[in-house]
């Protein structure tokens, strides 16, 4: 189902709980909005349609996929970016990191760990911060 973008900083701020696989439908949820917004948008923390657990969808070209309580275990190659949110209207200087290594849980809950570089490694990195409530 496609839900309305939160833009209530307070709840935004927040850190996320845990996701279980009881949170299933909030995957779909945010895959089914990321798909609503895809041409103004690549990438959505749960808390960005008004649930406060850590799972992020990402757009990778065609694919979007979901990663649920996710952590970034290792970083190289920081650069200074620009960046935007769906659910704010301003932008905002940040550190990001070319390379990174996350940990995390796919959809059926099987533990993964990848590496990602260049712009999905920066939507990432934009996503987790949302699950620990820094506003970007």
């Amino acid at each position: 189902m496609i839900r309305e973008i939160n833009h209530d900083p307070k709840f935004l701020s927040q850190k996320a709980v845990l996701a279980t696989p009881k949170d299933d439908q909030i995957v779909t949820d945010l895959l089914d909005t990321l798909q609503a917004n895809q041409a103004r948008c690549v990438g959505m923390a749960a808390n960005m349609i008004g649930e406060n657990k850590q799972i992020i969808v990402c757009q990778m070209g065609p694919l979007a996929f979901p990663m649920l309580n996710p952590k970034i275990i290792k970083k190289a190659r920081p650069y200074t970016t620009t960046e935007g949110c769906l659910s704010l209207t301003t932008t905002t200087e940040t550190t990001r990191y070319d390379l990174i290594t996350v940990q995390y849980f796919d959809r059926t809950f099987t533990k993964q760990k990848q590496e990602f570089q260049g712009f999905i490694a920066q939507i990432i990195q934009h996503e987790i911060d949302h699950l620990n409530g820094i506003l970007i």
